[in-house]
């Protein structure tokens, strides 16, 4: 394998959002050993620094293929404006929702949420920007809204379901495999020359479709089924235990 893609969270990271100084070491191992090192991630930009500094990522694919981030190029596949207003329209009425959007100026959120660092907005369904808009995300407390959400989608966005409960809505460009594809070519790697690391709903392309597809034992059952194999849970270093023993 001359490439190493991975999710970041219940994958490559650890429950507490931390890496190992094992996983650092081997890491480091395929540095030195000339295997390059990915990111496919749900995450913004924003959060994913601080491992990029640790870590030091050829590439990154973040907010689920909404915006890949190349050495000497950024892509950006945002949903369109008239989408988005038309989604949020219908989703602002679904009682005690919980409405974020992931913009090229931030995340703007009707609801407090301390831990995201968000900006409240009071104003939907207008948008809070005039900003790309990478993202819209969903959630209720109480009631399972993906029926509801799935009904409210245009024919250029689809959703995704992540830890069972969030609602993630993105243009159709913005996948994860489009942003892997994007970043092996940049790197000229061919797919079967990539493993791929993954846990959920939105893993099982990149692990269907590149070399090798490993599944982290904590993965949903549809993950595990789709793998080649299966290493151990993130919190015991799966990622860097497979690689250790396959690839170095």
């Amino acid at each position: 394998m001359k490439a190493i893609i991975t999710d970041l969270d219940r994958t490559l990271l650890r429950t507490d959002k931390t890496v190992s100084e094992y996983t650092h070491t081997i890491l480091k191992k395929c540095h030195e050993r000339g295997i390059l090192l990915m990111a496919a991630t749900a995450r913004p930009e924003r959060t994913v620094l601080t491992y990029q500094k640790q870590i030091g990522f050829e590439a990154i694919t973040t907010l689920n293929g909404a915006r890949i981030i190349l050495p000497h190029e950024t892509i950006e596949n945002g949903i369109l404006t008239s989408s988005a207003e038309r989604i949020i329209k219908k989703v602002i009425e679904i009682p005690d929702v919980v409405l974020s959007l992931e913009t090229g100026n931030g995340l703007f959120s009707n609801t407090d949420l301390p831990e995201w660092s968000v900006t409240a907005f009071d104003g939907f369904p207008a948008l809070p920007t005039e900003s790309i808009i990478y993202k819209i995300l969903l959630s209720a407390k109480e009631s399972n809204i993906q029926k509801e959400i799935s009904m409210a989608l245009t024919s250029d966005t689809y959703m995704t379901v992540a830890e069972g409960k969030l609602i993630q809505i993105m243009s159709t460009e913005a996948t994860k495999w489009n942003g892997i594809k994007a970043m092996l070519e940049a790197a000229g790697v061919k797919q079967d020359e990539a493993v791929y690391f993954g846990d959920d709903n939105d893993d099982i392309e990149p692990i269907m479709k590149c070399g090798v597809g490993v599944a982290v034992s904590n993965g949903i059952d549809k993950v595990l089924d789709a793998a080649d194999f299966i290493t151990e849970t993130n919190d015991m270093d799966g990622v860097a235990r497979y690689i250790e023993k396959n690839l170095l």
